[in-house]
């Protein structure tokens, strides 16, 4: 491949808009703020970017599946009082990280038992689940955030590998990993057809209740090492810890191209979103901008992100009904 056509590739790519937006916003706050691009504040919006980067993941799959899970930052968070209420009664971190894991797949399977087997409503579902979990988080905790003294805890979250905070290097391995399942494997098109028409996927043959429960334990899983790795990261349980990230990373799916109504996008534009975000976010909070204001922000950002997916979907439709004229 030769270099002219390289570069025409990357130029077609949907995720360059994103790009150049990142370093817009770079250069804007460094302007502003000459300190912004200190070692210390960049190693800061990497570690944020990890914990919405994990949840991201989970809910950019089961989004592009058609399914959507509101009670991932709630599975999260109770996920990281259980590590830390273990954590702190002797339990090698290893083994707390592993339970941890497990707890977010039994929370991942109620959820798809609520959806795929009672057919409720996912977002009905997942927001009782959402509120349930995090009730449950205070109860944990008695509303106290629960330091943890055990140093060995502290290490994977608190880790740096050549500068990189270990964090942000695990979640950027997970988007490869996931990057590849839906763009390479037959499980990942089948997520894909199952979002984009499900009749017409049953009807190809595939398992669509059996697909939805996957992504949905997967979600779980994910939104539980995010909490556990965040715990560890302050070293301490807290029970808001990773609450509301859930609207985060549906922020980051859909301003990263990806589909509301399923059936489409990629993990690079997720990925690229997820740097944009964080940029800003710490953006605000480097020039003061008062933090209801970056709530404002973020409001905003999440319904740019919705108009924006309305938008490419007219486009889509529009594009396909002039194909269907055409022929």
């Amino acid at each position: 491949m030769g270099a002219k056509s390289i570069v025409k590739k990357i130029a077609g790519l949907k995720t360059v808009p994103l790009i150049l937006v990142i370093i817009v916003l770079i250069v804007f706050f460094q302007l502003m703020n000459q300190n912004y691009l200190s070692i210390e504040n960049v190693r800061g919006i990497l570690n944020a970017a990890s914990t919405v980067g994990m949840i991201s993941i989970g809910m950019t799959c089961l989004i592009i599946g058609g399914q959507i899970d509101l009670s991932a930052g709630a599975i999260g968070c109770v996920c990281g009082m259980f590590v830390t209420l273990i954590s702190r009664a002797g339990v090698d971190w290893g083994l707390a990280f592993v339970f941890a894991i497990l707890i977010g797949a039994v929370l991942g399977a109620i959820n798809a038992l609520l959806v795929v087997k009672l057919n409720l409503k996912t977002f009905i579902a997942t927001l009782a689940m959402a509120s349930a979990l995090a009730g449950l988080a205070r109860v944990l905790s008695d509303s106290n955030t629960l330091p943890i003294k055990d140093h060995s805890f502290w290490i994977i979250g608190s880790a740096t590998i050549v500068g990189i905070p270990a964090p942000f290097i695990i979640t950027t391995i997970l988007f490869v990993i996931y990057g590849v399942i839906l763009s390479k494997t037959k499980f990942g098109r089948k997520i894909y057809m199952c979002g984009g028409n499900l009749h017409a996927a049953r009807l190809a043959g595939i398992k669509t209740k059996q697909i939805h429960t996957i992504l949905f334990i997967n979600s779980g899983m994910l939104a539980a090492l995010a909490g556990a790795i965040l715990t560890s990261r302050m070293q301490s349980g807290s029970p808001n810890a990773v609450l509301g990230n859930e609207f985060s990373a549906i922020t980051v799916a859909v301003l990263g191209g990806i589909a509301f109504t399923g059936g489409a996008g990629v993990m690079a534009g997720c990925f690229a979103a997820l740097l944009l975000i964080n940029s800003f976010n710490f953006g605000l909070s480097v020039i003061r901008i008062p933090s209801y204001w970056q709530v404002v922000a973020q409001g905003a950002l999440l319904i740019l992100a919705l108009s924006l997916d309305f938008i490419r979907e007219r486009s889509r439709i529009r594009s396909l009904y002039a194909s269907n004229c055409s022929n």
